[in-house]
């Protein structure tokens, strides 16, 4: 018999106790040695099955089951108002006096359906656009950008870093307000690789994504790039009258490499016909 004993203050002890009295054990040295693999992988909080024993995460000396420890973390970089470039689009820093007119032909190519979801209503003018752009740009707690049509080079869109979190690691992709130009197009998924490809190299380690729990289109195009559902954050707001229930995705650093693969490979000319058609959707690259 074979018991996995207790930890003491010096927290890595092991007392390993072998019964050799059953004339059917034969093996006790390497029953020693798996004990210790066991207690050496459950030291450093991995998960191991063998033969049926699994090792738990770690235990600290007060005997609580605690997470991972995250080495050397201190915070996440700041993330600054500059320029983004991709193969389609670039993400430029906000600017009403640059961007207003391009934004307000895009948003009118749409109507008042665009922007069921959102805190704001559609602008009827050039001037209520402005107003509403700059708004954007003199709020300090965001990082906001104009998505640029390379092919155009007029502005087709806006969207922000928000909740930014720099000390936990965590900032959140909000303020998305695509315009109907951006339809069919390449650069509405571009244009969020970038901002995901920018966070985690400043060391963010968690990208998030909340929409209302109605706006399925929202939290669809959210799965599709590869955030995950974790949730609804129940009567999380008011916004225009009504209560909203906010559903919560979110990217982390340890799936980033595999999420940019896939984008990576969706995204490069090769996946598109020579009438821009996708070959394979970004799904398909999925493993």
């Amino acid at each position: 018999m074979l018991r996995y004993g207790r930890l003491t203050k010096d927290f890595l002890k092991v007392e390993i106790l072998l019964c050799l009295c059953h004339p059917g054990i034969t093996h006790s040295a390497w029953l020693l040695v798996i004990s210790l693999f066991v207690r050496f992988l459950t030291c450093y909080n991995k998960s191991l099955t063998f033969q049926g024993v699994t090792a738990v995460p770690e235990i600290n000396h007060h005997g609580q089951t605690v997470n991972d420890i995250v080495p050397d973390w201190k915070c996440a970089q700041v993330l600054t108002r500059t320029a983004l470039t991709g193969q389609y689009c670039r993400l430029e820093p906000l600017d009403a006096d640059r961007h207003s007119a391009d934004l307000f032909d895009a948003y009118a190519l749409g109507d008042d359906s665009d922007w069921t979801w959102l805190a704001s209503t559609q602008p009827e003018s050039l001037e209520a656009t402005a107003h509403w752009v700059l708004g954007k740009v003199l709020d300090d707690d965001l990082v906001p950008f104009a998505v640029i049509d390379v092919q155009t080079e007029k502005a087709v869109g806006l969207v922000s870093y928000m909740a930014i979190e720099r000390f936990l690691g965590s900032v959140e992709i909000g303020h998305v307000t695509w315009s109907r130009r951006m339809k069919g197009t390449r650069i509405g998924t571009e244009a969020v690789w970038l901002l995901l490809k920018n966070a985690f190299e400043h060391k963010y380690r968690r990208l998030e994504w909340k929409c209302d729990s109605m706006n399925t289109a929202s939290r669809r195009a959210a799965e599709r790039l590869g955030f995950v559902w974790e949730g609804r954050l129940r009567q999380k707001l008011v916004r225009k009258g009504r209560n909203r229930d906010s559903d919560m995705l979110s990217i982390i650093d340890s799936e980033w490499p595999q999420r940019d693969a896939e984008l990576r490979a969706w995204l490069s000319a090769d996946n598109f016909d020579g009438e821009g058609r996708q070959v394979k959707r970004l799904e398909d690259f999925r493993l």
